[in-house]
């Protein structure tokens, strides 16, 4: 691992309490990262700090150090509610509110302070008994931290610090609304330590700074796109040569932990099927699978039972997976800040990567983009030949939930509610038998449906007519017709000029 990601700041010299020190000489912490060395030194002293810094480069414990130093270093606050916190982080993902969990796991360990998670998806009333029981930092999601708040399971009126992680994140989901409500809950921002870290610092993020912050200084690291420690590269296959290049690619990559972004869930499930048929070892991770397989199969991958972990944008943001040593870009993203976001899962904390992107038909417009936010472009690999997999097994791809939702929409076939008015003798013909759904048919074929069939009229008893009587029975009807009185025109509802209709009703 390379020691470039870190400055000459020691931790040793900054005025940390004791009991947070000893949890950072535990984890072998000894010199900051760029945002650690500037961000600390302001927040140590109970300034609020605005931090811009790419994924991957400490801001998780820049943030939980300053937390954790705050709350040993004063009283508690008085509250004459039920169960008030001192310290609430706020993560947009579910992943992102357990990481930054097992992270203060380490850093905790000597303060006495006690940590609780509030995210949606699974253990609700394991959570609930968790804060109940007293907890002094709470970490979570908008949506489960509202909902604890709401039915006065604890109390933010002695909130002493507040931290909102991926701000940025947090418009892209939609979860402002929720952060703003949270906000009016608390003490005056002038009586609370706030803290807010992104990977950018948009206009967006920065009128919420403004407007619930007391005058937080700013700090940015500006983002090196991918420096010296990712190594870009591009492929141009046909929409046909994706997976046999993808697959070509991960067999090249010999085993090594590599991450498959895509754009969308059918995608992935293709690709899974694909995988798993050539016998490599993957695991799919999208914003539909429930929160308790998502928290195995990342710990699957971590732990190097999976080497290939197929994901939407749900994992690029926030995670830290060590030891990635490829991303591959199956689909590019159609915002340019993605494609940072995602290669950020190779080379963290100083490590190297390779972060591989298949610029195919579909995709390929959104290259331009990206090139022009990283400021350069993306070396392109144009004979591919030798890299695609041979003789790959075709799964059966019939059977992909995605499919069978498709499927079942295109049958056409009847309502559940028709199904039974036929089954409890309706009009329908389905219920007849089939001797009788035959004959329709055939009647069907020749013409009238309504008309009798021919042998049938034959058989009739009924007197016959000649061409003449039947020919005289017509002009008959038609001199009745004329004969009879005409009926007055109906007007319509809406009247006529001159005419006015009473209203109806």
């Amino acid at each position: 691992m390379s020691e470039k990601h870190l400055s000459d700041t020691r931790f040793s010299e900054l005025e940390i309490h004791p009991d947070v020190q000893k949890g950072i000489e535990g984890i072998g912490f000894e010199f900051c990262t760029p945002i650690q060395a500037l961000s600390l030194p302001i927040a140590l002293q109970g300034k609020d700090v605005s931090g811009q810094a790419q994924t991957g480069t400490g801001k998780t414990a820049a943030f939980l150090i300053a937390c954790f130093h705050k709350l040993l270093n004063s009283e508690r606050k008085e509250s004459k509610k039920k169960n008030p916190i001192r310290a609430l982080v706020v993560a947009p993902t579910r992943e992102l509110a357990i990481q930054i969990h097992e992270d203060g796991k380490k850093l905790v360990e000597h303060t006495g302070l006690k940590m609780a998670l509030a995210y949606g998806g699974t253990d609700y009333d394991k959570q609930r008994t968790a804060i109940e029981s007293g907890v002094d930092i709470l970490i979570g999601t908008p949506g489960r931290i509202i909902d604890y708040f709401k039915q006065g399971v604890f109390a933010l009126d002695a909130l002493e610090v507040i931290i909102l992680d991926e701000a940025d994140r947090m418009f892209d989901l939609g979860f402002i609304a929720d952060i703003r409500y949270l906000f009016r809950a608390m003490p005056e921002p002038s009586e609370r330590l706030n803290l807010l870290f992104s990977a950018t610092l948009s206009a967006r993020v920065g009128e919420l700074a403004y407007e619930h912050m007391s005058e937080p200084e700013v700090v940015k690291i500006e983002a090196e796109v991918t420096a010296d420690r990712i190594t870009e590269i591009g492929y141009m296959p046909s929409n046909e040569e994706k997976i046999p290049l993808l697959m070509g690619l991960l067999q090249k990559a010999n085993n090594e932990r590599c991450v498959v972004f895509i754009n969308t869930k059918h995608m992935a499930e293709k690709i899974d099927a694909w995988l798993k048929a050539n016998d490599f070892k993957c695991a799919m991770l999208s914003g539909d699978v429930p929160q308790k397989k998502r928290e195995t199969l990342l710990q699957r991958f971590k732990d190097g039972d999976v080497n290939v972990l197929i994901a939407t944008d749900v994992a690029a943001r926030g995670l830290h997976i060590p030891d990635v040593n490829f991303v591959v870009n199956f689909d590019l993203p159609t915002d340019a800040e993605d494609y940072v976001h995602r290669i950020g899962r190779t080379g963290r904390a100083g490590a190297s990567g390779t972060a591989m992107s298949l610029i195919c038909e579909t995709y390929a417009m959104n290259i331009m983009d990206i090139e022009q936010y990283i400021e350069h472009s993306i070396p392109v690999e144009r004979d591919i030949a030798e890299l695609m997999f041979k003789d790959p097994i075709v799964p059966d791809l019939s059977k992909l939930k995605s499919n069978r939702k498709k499927d079942s929409r295109s049958k056409g076939g009847p309502k559940k509610d028709g199904k039974q008015r036929n089954e409890r003798g309706g009009k329908s013909s389905r219920g007849k038998a089939s001797g009788d759904n035959d004959r329709e048919r055939e009647r069907r074929e020749k013409g009238n449906p309504n008309r009798m069939p021919k042998k049938q009229r034959e058989q009739s008893n009924e007197p016959k007519q000649t061409p003449e009587e039947r020919e005289a029975a017509k002009l008959a009807a038609l001199e009745k017709r004329k004969s009879e009185p005409k009926k007055a025109p109906r007007i319509p509802l809406r009247g006529r000029r001159g005419h006015e209709v009473p209203a109806v009703g």
